[in-house]
Protein backbone atom coordinates (compact mmCIF):
# COMPACT_ATOMS: atom_id res chain seq x y z
CA UNK A 1 0.00 0.00 0.00
CA UNK A 2 2.84 2.34 0.92
CA UNK A 3 4.63 1.50 -2.34
CA UNK A 4 1.48 2.33 -4.32
CA UNK A 5 1.25 5.69 -2.58
CA UNK A 6 4.89 6.43 -3.40
CA UNK A 7 4.30 5.59 -7.08
CA UNK A 8 1.32 7.96 -7.17
CA UNK A 9 3.41 10.76 -5.67
CA UNK A 10 6.13 10.13 -8.26
CA UNK A 11 3.57 10.30 -11.07
CA UNK A 12 2.16 13.60 -9.80
CA UNK A 13 5.70 14.95 -9.38
CA UNK A 14 6.56 13.87 -12.93
CA UNK A 15 3.46 15.58 -14.37
CA UNK A 16 4.23 18.78 -12.46
CA UNK A 17 7.83 18.80 -13.69
CA UNK A 18 6.66 18.11 -17.24
CA UNK A 19 4.31 21.10 -17.15
CA UNK A 20 7.03 23.33 -15.68
CA UNK A 21 9.67 22.24 -18.20
CA UNK A 22 7.24 22.64 -21.07
CA UNK A 23 6.73 26.26 -20.08
CA UNK A 24 10.43 26.80 -19.33
CA UNK A 25 11.89 25.24 -22.48
CA UNK A 26 9.28 26.28 -25.04
CA UNK A 27 10.93 29.68 -25.47
CA UNK A 28 14.36 28.52 -26.50
CA UNK A 29 13.93 29.34 -30.20
CA UNK A 30 12.65 32.87 -29.61
CA UNK A 31 16.11 34.41 -29.62
CA UNK A 32 17.52 35.79 -32.88
CA UNK A 33 20.86 34.66 -34.31
CA UNK A 34 23.05 37.13 -36.19
CA UNK A 35 25.56 36.18 -38.90
CA UNK A 36 28.23 38.38 -40.38
CA UNK A 37 28.25 38.62 -44.18
CA UNK A 38 31.99 39.33 -44.17
CA UNK A 39 33.17 35.97 -42.79
CA UNK A 40 32.73 32.42 -44.09
CA UNK A 41 30.41 30.02 -42.25
CA UNK A 42 31.47 26.39 -41.76
CA UNK A 43 28.97 23.60 -41.16
CA UNK A 44 30.32 20.08 -40.71
CA UNK A 45 33.04 20.50 -43.30
CA UNK A 46 31.14 22.67 -45.77
CA UNK A 47 31.99 26.34 -46.25
CA UNK A 48 29.44 29.03 -47.12
CA UNK A 49 30.14 32.65 -48.06
CA UNK A 50 27.54 35.37 -47.51
CA UNK A 51 29.81 38.22 -48.64
CA UNK A 52 28.68 40.42 -51.54
CA UNK A 53 30.90 41.94 -54.21
CA UNK A 54 29.90 45.44 -53.19
CA UNK A 55 31.76 47.04 -50.31
CA UNK A 56 30.20 49.03 -47.51
CA UNK A 57 28.00 48.28 -44.52
CA UNK A 58 24.37 47.31 -44.64
CA UNK A 59 21.93 49.83 -43.25
CA UNK A 60 20.30 48.94 -39.97
CA UNK A 61 16.84 49.71 -41.30
CA UNK A 62 17.15 47.10 -44.04
CA UNK A 63 16.59 49.59 -46.86
CA UNK A 64 18.95 47.72 -49.20
CA UNK A 65 17.80 44.25 -48.10
CA UNK A 66 16.23 43.34 -51.43
CA UNK A 67 19.39 44.20 -53.39
CA UNK A 68 21.67 42.24 -51.07
CA UNK A 69 19.25 39.34 -50.89
CA UNK A 70 19.38 38.69 -54.65
CA UNK A 71 23.18 38.61 -54.61
CA UNK A 72 23.74 36.29 -51.65
CA UNK A 73 20.51 34.30 -51.52
CA UNK A 74 22.06 31.34 -53.32
CA UNK A 75 24.64 30.69 -50.64
CA UNK A 76 22.26 31.60 -47.83
CA UNK A 77 19.65 29.21 -49.20
CA UNK A 78 22.23 26.43 -49.52
CA UNK A 79 23.35 26.98 -45.93
CA UNK A 80 19.78 26.97 -44.65
CA UNK A 81 18.99 23.78 -46.55
CA UNK A 82 22.11 22.12 -45.18
CA UNK A 83 21.50 23.20 -41.59
CA UNK A 84 17.80 22.32 -41.56
CA UNK A 85 18.58 18.90 -43.07
CA UNK A 86 20.59 17.88 -39.98
CA UNK A 87 18.57 15.73 -37.57
CA UNK A 88 17.50 17.66 -34.46
CA UNK A 89 16.67 15.70 -31.31
CA UNK A 90 15.22 17.60 -28.37
CA UNK A 91 13.47 17.15 -25.07
CA UNK A 92 10.18 15.29 -25.50
CA UNK A 93 7.20 14.78 -23.25
CA UNK A 94 4.37 12.27 -22.96
CA UNK A 95 6.42 9.40 -24.34
CA UNK A 96 6.04 5.83 -22.95
CA UNK A 97 7.10 5.58 -19.33
CA UNK A 98 10.80 4.85 -18.80
CA UNK A 99 11.35 1.45 -17.21
CA UNK A 100 12.06 1.65 -13.49
CA UNK A 101 10.74 5.21 -13.13
CA UNK A 102 7.59 7.29 -13.47
CA UNK A 103 9.22 9.60 -16.02
CA UNK A 104 7.50 10.31 -19.34
CA UNK A 105 9.76 13.24 -20.25
CA UNK A 106 13.48 13.96 -20.28
CA UNK A 107 13.07 17.69 -19.76
CA UNK A 108 15.72 19.07 -17.43
CA UNK A 109 18.10 16.10 -17.48
CA UNK A 110 18.38 14.42 -20.90
CA UNK A 111 20.16 17.11 -22.92
CA UNK A 112 23.51 15.31 -23.22
CA UNK A 113 21.80 12.12 -24.32
CA UNK A 114 20.03 14.21 -26.98
CA UNK A 115 23.24 15.85 -28.22
CA UNK A 116 24.84 12.41 -28.33
CA UNK A 117 21.90 11.19 -30.41
CA UNK A 118 22.38 14.11 -32.81
CA UNK A 119 26.06 13.29 -33.28
CA UNK A 120 25.30 9.61 -33.92
CA UNK A 121 22.48 10.60 -36.30
CA UNK A 122 24.91 12.70 -38.33
CA UNK A 123 27.29 9.73 -38.53
CA UNK A 124 24.48 7.52 -39.81
CA UNK A 125 23.44 10.18 -42.31
CA UNK A 126 26.98 10.22 -43.70
CA UNK A 127 26.91 6.43 -43.89
CA UNK A 128 23.54 5.99 -45.61
CA UNK A 129 22.95 9.32 -47.38
CA UNK A 130 26.34 11.02 -47.80
CA UNK A 131 27.37 14.56 -46.89
CA UNK A 132 25.87 16.12 -50.03
CA UNK A 133 22.32 15.02 -49.17
CA UNK A 134 19.78 17.66 -48.16
CA UNK A 135 16.14 17.20 -47.22
CA UNK A 136 14.06 18.28 -50.24
CA UNK A 137 11.44 19.81 -47.93
CA UNK A 138 13.94 21.71 -45.80
CA UNK A 139 12.65 25.10 -46.95
CA UNK A 140 9.00 24.09 -47.14
CA UNK A 141 8.01 22.47 -43.88
CA UNK A 142 4.58 20.89 -43.63
CA UNK A 143 2.03 23.43 -42.39
CA UNK A 144 0.06 20.63 -40.72
CA UNK A 145 2.92 19.83 -38.37
CA UNK A 146 2.03 19.86 -34.70
CA UNK A 147 5.32 21.45 -33.70
CA UNK A 148 5.88 23.94 -36.54
CA UNK A 149 3.30 25.99 -38.43
CA UNK A 150 4.26 27.42 -41.80
CA UNK A 151 3.97 30.89 -40.26
CA UNK A 152 6.51 30.00 -37.55
CA UNK A 153 8.96 28.58 -40.07
CA UNK A 154 8.65 31.62 -42.34
CA UNK A 155 9.09 33.96 -39.39
CA UNK A 156 12.25 32.17 -38.22
CA UNK A 157 13.52 32.13 -41.81
CA UNK A 158 12.91 35.86 -42.08
CA UNK A 159 14.72 36.32 -38.77
CA UNK A 160 17.77 34.49 -40.11
CA UNK A 161 17.74 36.49 -43.37
CA UNK A 162 17.35 39.69 -41.39
CA UNK A 163 20.35 38.83 -39.24
CA UNK A 164 22.54 39.28 -42.30
CA UNK A 165 21.31 42.83 -42.72
CA UNK A 166 20.79 43.78 -39.05
CA UNK A 167 17.11 44.31 -39.91
CA UNK A 168 15.19 44.90 -36.69
CA UNK A 169 11.68 44.04 -37.89
CA UNK A 170 12.08 41.10 -40.25
CA UNK A 171 9.60 40.65 -43.04
CA UNK A 172 7.62 37.42 -43.31
CA UNK A 173 8.81 35.72 -46.46
CA UNK A 174 6.17 34.53 -48.91
CA UNK A 175 5.41 30.84 -48.60
CA UNK A 176 7.44 28.76 -51.01
CA UNK A 177 5.45 26.97 -53.70
CA UNK A 178 6.34 23.34 -54.36
CA UNK A 179 8.19 22.82 -57.60
CA UNK A 180 6.48 20.64 -60.22
CA UNK A 181 8.06 17.23 -60.58
CA UNK A 182 9.73 16.38 -63.87
CA UNK A 183 8.60 13.02 -65.14
CA UNK A 184 11.68 12.68 -67.34
CA UNK A 185 14.00 12.44 -64.33
CA UNK A 186 12.93 8.93 -63.33
CA UNK A 187 16.36 7.89 -62.01
CA UNK A 188 16.51 11.01 -59.86
CA UNK A 189 13.06 10.23 -58.41
CA UNK A 190 14.05 6.65 -57.61
CA UNK A 191 17.16 7.92 -55.80
CA UNK A 192 15.09 10.48 -53.91
CA UNK A 193 12.67 7.79 -52.76
CA UNK A 194 15.57 5.68 -51.55
CA UNK A 195 17.05 8.63 -49.66
CA UNK A 196 13.71 9.53 -48.11
CA UNK A 197 13.29 5.95 -46.90
CA UNK A 198 16.70 6.11 -45.19
CA UNK A 199 15.92 9.57 -43.84
CA UNK A 200 12.84 8.22 -42.09
CA UNK A 201 14.57 5.03 -40.98
CA UNK A 202 17.42 6.95 -39.33
CA UNK A 203 14.96 9.14 -37.42
CA UNK A 204 12.96 6.07 -36.38
CA UNK A 205 16.07 4.57 -34.77
CA UNK A 206 16.03 7.55 -32.36
CA UNK A 207 12.33 7.36 -31.54
CA UNK A 208 11.24 7.75 -27.91
CA UNK A 209 10.01 4.20 -27.44
CA UNK A 210 11.53 1.13 -25.75
CA UNK A 211 12.07 -0.66 -29.07
CA UNK A 212 14.00 2.12 -30.86
CA UNK A 213 17.67 1.09 -31.20
CA UNK A 214 19.07 4.49 -30.18
CA UNK A 215 16.03 5.91 -28.43
CA UNK A 216 16.19 7.43 -24.98
CA UNK A 217 14.78 4.28 -23.36
CA UNK A 218 17.54 2.05 -24.74
CA UNK A 219 20.31 4.54 -23.95
CA UNK A 220 19.15 4.74 -20.34
CA UNK A 221 19.19 0.94 -20.07
CA UNK A 222 22.83 0.91 -21.20
CA UNK A 223 23.57 3.79 -18.83
CA UNK A 224 22.41 1.70 -15.89
CA UNK A 225 25.46 -0.50 -16.40
CA UNK A 226 27.63 2.48 -15.49
CA UNK A 227 25.52 3.43 -12.49
CA UNK A 228 23.34 6.01 -14.26
CA UNK A 229 19.56 6.13 -13.89
CA UNK A 230 16.75 7.98 -15.64
CA UNK A 231 16.77 11.54 -14.33
CA UNK A 232 20.52 11.54 -13.59
CA UNK A 233 23.02 13.86 -15.26
CA UNK A 234 25.07 12.42 -18.11
CA UNK A 235 28.43 13.79 -19.27
CA UNK A 236 29.86 13.72 -22.81
CA UNK A 237 32.31 10.87 -22.10
CA UNK A 238 29.69 8.64 -20.48
CA UNK A 239 27.34 9.24 -23.42
CA UNK A 240 30.15 8.28 -25.84
CA UNK A 241 30.43 4.85 -24.20
CA UNK A 242 26.64 4.44 -24.08
CA UNK A 243 26.44 5.16 -27.82
CA UNK A 244 29.15 2.59 -28.50
CA UNK A 245 27.18 -0.07 -26.64
CA UNK A 246 23.93 0.91 -28.34
CA UNK A 247 25.45 0.51 -31.83
CA UNK A 248 27.17 -2.71 -30.77
CA UNK A 249 23.88 -4.21 -29.56
CA UNK A 250 21.68 -2.94 -32.41
CA UNK A 251 19.80 -5.77 -34.12
CA UNK A 252 18.74 -4.07 -37.35
CA UNK A 253 20.64 -5.70 -40.28
CA UNK A 254 21.18 -2.25 -41.79
CA UNK A 255 23.32 -1.32 -38.77
CA UNK A 256 25.66 -4.30 -38.98
CA UNK A 257 27.96 -2.32 -41.25
CA UNK A 258 28.65 0.37 -38.64
CA UNK A 259 30.68 0.28 -35.44
CA UNK A 260 31.73 2.83 -32.83
CA UNK A 261 35.16 3.21 -31.21
CA UNK A 262 35.74 5.34 -28.10
CA UNK A 263 39.26 6.64 -27.47
CA UNK A 264 40.92 5.52 -24.24
CA UNK A 265 42.49 8.27 -22.14
CA UNK A 266 42.70 10.66 -25.11
CA UNK A 267 44.41 8.01 -27.24
CA UNK A 268 43.11 6.38 -30.43
CA UNK A 269 44.79 2.98 -30.91
CA UNK A 270 44.84 2.45 -34.67
CA UNK A 271 44.97 -1.35 -34.60
CA UNK A 272 41.96 -1.49 -32.27
CA UNK A 273 40.00 0.71 -34.69
CA UNK A 274 40.98 -1.37 -37.72
CA UNK A 275 40.11 -4.59 -35.85
CA UNK A 276 36.62 -3.20 -35.29
CA UNK A 277 36.30 -2.26 -38.95
CA UNK A 278 37.48 -5.68 -40.12
CA UNK A 279 35.50 -7.72 -37.59
CA UNK A 280 32.99 -10.33 -38.74
CA UNK A 281 29.46 -9.11 -39.22
CA UNK A 282 26.60 -10.92 -37.49
CA UNK A 283 25.65 -12.56 -40.78
CA UNK A 284 28.85 -14.61 -40.55
CA UNK A 285 30.46 -12.99 -43.57
CA UNK A 286 33.68 -11.05 -43.31
CA UNK A 287 33.40 -7.42 -44.28
CA UNK A 288 34.72 -3.97 -43.60
CA UNK A 289 32.62 -1.81 -41.32
CA UNK A 290 32.42 1.95 -41.24
CA UNK A 291 33.54 3.39 -37.91
CA UNK A 292 32.42 6.37 -35.88
CA UNK A 293 35.31 7.45 -33.66
CA UNK A 294 34.43 9.29 -30.44
CA UNK A 295 37.15 11.13 -28.53
CA UNK A 296 36.26 12.48 -25.05
CA UNK A 297 38.59 15.40 -24.25
CA UNK A 298 38.97 18.43 -22.01
CA UNK A 299 39.79 21.76 -23.64
CA UNK A 300 41.31 23.19 -20.50
CA UNK A 301 40.94 23.13 -16.72
CA UNK A 302 38.09 25.02 -15.08
CA UNK A 303 37.57 27.07 -18.24
CA UNK A 304 38.11 26.40 -21.92
CA UNK A 305 41.61 27.32 -23.08
CA UNK A 306 41.27 29.64 -26.08
CA UNK A 307 44.47 28.14 -27.53
CA UNK A 308 42.28 25.23 -28.64
CA UNK A 309 39.97 27.44 -30.72
CA UNK A 310 41.84 26.96 -33.99
CA UNK A 311 41.92 23.20 -33.50
CA UNK A 312 38.17 23.03 -32.84
CA UNK A 313 37.55 25.16 -35.93
CA UNK A 314 39.84 22.88 -37.92
CA UNK A 315 37.94 19.80 -36.76
CA UNK A 316 34.56 21.31 -37.71
CA UNK A 317 36.03 22.12 -41.15
CA UNK A 318 36.40 18.41 -41.94
CA UNK A 319 33.60 16.76 -43.91
CA UNK A 320 34.03 13.52 -41.98
CA UNK A 321 33.55 15.32 -38.66
CA UNK A 322 30.15 14.42 -37.20
CA UNK A 323 30.14 17.22 -34.64
CA UNK A 324 30.94 17.75 -30.99
CA UNK A 325 28.96 16.82 -27.88
CA UNK A 326 29.64 19.79 -25.65
CA UNK A 327 27.95 22.88 -24.34
CA UNK A 328 28.35 25.56 -21.77
CA UNK A 329 28.30 24.93 -18.01
CA UNK A 330 24.99 23.34 -17.04
CA UNK A 331 23.75 22.98 -20.64
CA UNK A 332 24.67 20.54 -23.41
CA UNK A 333 24.69 21.55 -27.09
CA UNK A 334 25.49 19.80 -30.35
CA UNK A 335 28.23 21.85 -32.06
CA UNK A 336 28.18 21.55 -35.85
CA UNK A 337 30.00 24.59 -37.21
CA UNK A 338 31.43 28.05 -36.63
CA UNK A 339 31.79 31.59 -37.88
CA UNK A 340 34.79 33.60 -36.71
CA UNK A 341 35.18 32.82 -32.98
CA UNK A 342 31.58 31.70 -32.47
CA UNK A 343 30.33 28.12 -32.57
CA UNK A 344 27.14 27.16 -34.40
CA UNK A 345 25.01 24.63 -32.59
CA UNK A 346 21.67 22.89 -32.26
CA UNK A 347 19.96 23.19 -28.90
CA UNK A 348 18.10 20.21 -27.40
CA UNK A 349 16.49 22.40 -24.70
CA UNK A 350 13.16 22.64 -26.46
CA UNK A 351 10.26 20.55 -25.19
CA UNK A 352 8.23 18.93 -27.95
CA UNK A 353 5.44 16.38 -27.90
CA UNK A 354 6.08 12.69 -28.41
CA UNK A 355 5.99 11.51 -32.04
CA UNK A 356 5.20 7.87 -32.74
CA UNK A 357 7.82 6.99 -35.36
CA UNK A 358 6.38 3.50 -35.84
CA UNK A 359 3.43 4.80 -37.87
CA UNK A 360 3.69 5.23 -41.62
CA UNK A 361 4.54 8.74 -42.83
CA UNK A 362 5.03 10.13 -39.31
CA UNK A 363 5.61 13.92 -39.33
CA UNK A 364 9.26 14.87 -39.85
CA UNK A 365 9.15 18.60 -39.13
CA UNK A 366 9.88 18.43 -35.40
CA UNK A 367 13.11 16.51 -36.13
CA UNK A 368 14.60 19.41 -38.11
CA UNK A 369 15.66 22.72 -36.59
CA UNK A 370 14.77 25.82 -38.67
CA UNK A 371 17.03 28.23 -36.77
CA UNK A 372 20.79 27.94 -36.07
CA UNK A 373 22.20 29.33 -32.85
CA UNK A 374 25.64 30.72 -32.03
CA UNK A 375 27.77 31.21 -28.93
CA UNK A 376 31.27 32.44 -28.24
CA UNK A 377 33.95 29.75 -28.00
CA UNK A 378 35.04 31.30 -24.69
CA UNK A 379 31.73 30.24 -23.13
CA UNK A 380 32.19 26.60 -24.07
CA UNK A 381 32.64 24.14 -21.20
CA UNK A 382 36.01 22.35 -21.51
CA UNK A 383 34.50 18.86 -21.28
CA UNK A 384 33.35 17.52 -24.65
CA UNK A 385 33.39 14.57 -27.05
CA UNK A 386 34.56 14.95 -30.66
CA UNK A 387 33.22 12.62 -33.38
CA UNK A 388 34.52 11.44 -36.79
CA UNK A 389 33.17 9.08 -39.41
CA UNK A 390 35.37 6.84 -41.59
CA UNK A 391 33.76 4.58 -44.16
CA UNK A 392 36.82 2.41 -44.89
CA UNK A 393 40.16 1.49 -43.34
CA UNK A 394 41.82 3.72 -45.92
CA UNK A 395 39.57 6.61 -44.88
CA UNK A 396 40.56 6.07 -41.24
CA UNK A 397 44.29 6.01 -42.07
CA UNK A 398 43.93 9.21 -44.10
CA UNK A 399 41.90 10.89 -41.34
CA UNK A 400 44.38 9.91 -38.63
CA UNK A 401 47.24 11.46 -40.63
CA UNK A 402 45.30 14.63 -41.34
CA UNK A 403 44.11 15.09 -37.77
CA UNK A 404 47.58 14.31 -36.35
CA UNK A 405 49.06 17.12 -38.45
CA UNK A 406 46.30 19.41 -37.23
CA UNK A 407 46.95 18.43 -33.61
CA UNK A 408 50.68 19.11 -33.92
CA UNK A 409 50.24 22.49 -35.61
CA UNK A 410 47.65 23.66 -33.08
CA UNK A 411 49.51 22.48 -29.96
CA UNK A 412 51.75 25.14 -28.47
CA UNK A 413 52.89 22.68 -25.82
CA UNK A 414 54.53 19.25 -26.14
CA UNK A 415 51.29 17.39 -25.47
CA UNK A 416 48.47 17.46 -28.08
CA UNK A 417 44.80 17.28 -27.11
CA UNK A 418 44.67 13.61 -28.11
CA UNK A 419 46.85 11.27 -30.13
CA UNK A 420 46.71 8.46 -32.69
CA UNK A 421 49.00 5.58 -31.74
CA UNK A 422 49.89 2.53 -33.84
CA UNK A 423 49.20 -0.86 -32.32
CA UNK A 424 46.63 -2.14 -29.83
CA UNK A 425 45.85 -0.74 -26.40
CA UNK A 426 46.99 -4.05 -24.88
CA UNK A 427 50.44 -3.42 -26.35
CA UNK A 428 50.67 -0.46 -23.97
CA UNK A 429 49.57 -2.44 -20.90
CA UNK A 430 45.98 -1.25 -21.07
CA UNK A 431 43.11 -3.67 -20.73
CA UNK A 432 41.58 -4.11 -24.16
CA UNK A 433 37.80 -3.86 -24.24
CA UNK A 434 36.21 -6.96 -25.75
CA UNK A 435 33.78 -6.51 -28.62
CA UNK A 436 31.10 -8.64 -26.99
CA UNK A 437 30.48 -9.76 -23.44
CA UNK A 438 27.86 -12.34 -22.60
CA UNK A 439 26.85 -11.39 -19.10
CA UNK A 440 27.65 -7.70 -18.81
CA UNK A 441 27.68 -4.87 -21.31
CA UNK A 442 30.59 -3.08 -19.62
CA UNK A 443 33.82 -4.65 -18.43
CA UNK A 444 35.16 -3.84 -14.97
CA UNK A 445 37.80 -1.60 -16.55
CA UNK A 446 35.11 0.28 -18.47
CA UNK A 447 32.97 0.70 -15.36
CA UNK A 448 35.88 2.27 -13.47
CA UNK A 449 36.60 4.59 -16.39
CA UNK A 450 32.94 5.60 -16.72
CA UNK A 451 32.64 6.34 -13.00
CA UNK A 452 35.75 8.50 -13.21
CA UNK A 453 34.24 10.41 -16.14
CA UNK A 454 30.95 10.90 -14.36
CA UNK A 455 32.64 12.50 -11.36
CA UNK A 456 34.92 14.73 -13.43
CA UNK A 457 32.39 16.20 -15.82
CA UNK A 458 30.15 19.19 -15.46
CA UNK A 459 26.56 19.02 -14.29
CA UNK A 460 24.08 19.44 -17.12
CA UNK A 461 20.55 20.77 -16.91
Amino acid sequence: MEAAGTDEVEKIKSKFLSAWHNMKYSWVLKTKTYFSRNSPVFLLGKCYHFKTEESGELSTDGSNFDNINTEISGNVEEFRKDFISRIWLTYREEFPQIKGSALTTDCGWGCTLRTGQMLLAQGLMLHFLGRAWVWPEALDMDSDSESWTSHTVRKLTASFEASLTAERDPKILPQLQPQPQRGTRRNWDVNERRNEAYHRKIISWFGDSPLAAFGLHQLIEYGKKSGKMAGDWYGPAVVAHILRKAVEEAKDPELQGVTVYVAQDCTVYSSDVIDRQCSFMDSGKAGTKAVIILVPVRLGGERTNTDYLEFVKGILSLEYCVGIIGGRPKQSYYFAGFQDDSLIYMDPHYCQSFVDVSIKDFPLESFHCPSPKKMSFKKMDPSCTIGFYCRTVQDFEKASEEITKMLKSSSKEKYPLFTFVKGHSKDYDFASSPLHEENDLFSEDEKKRLKRFSTEEFVLL
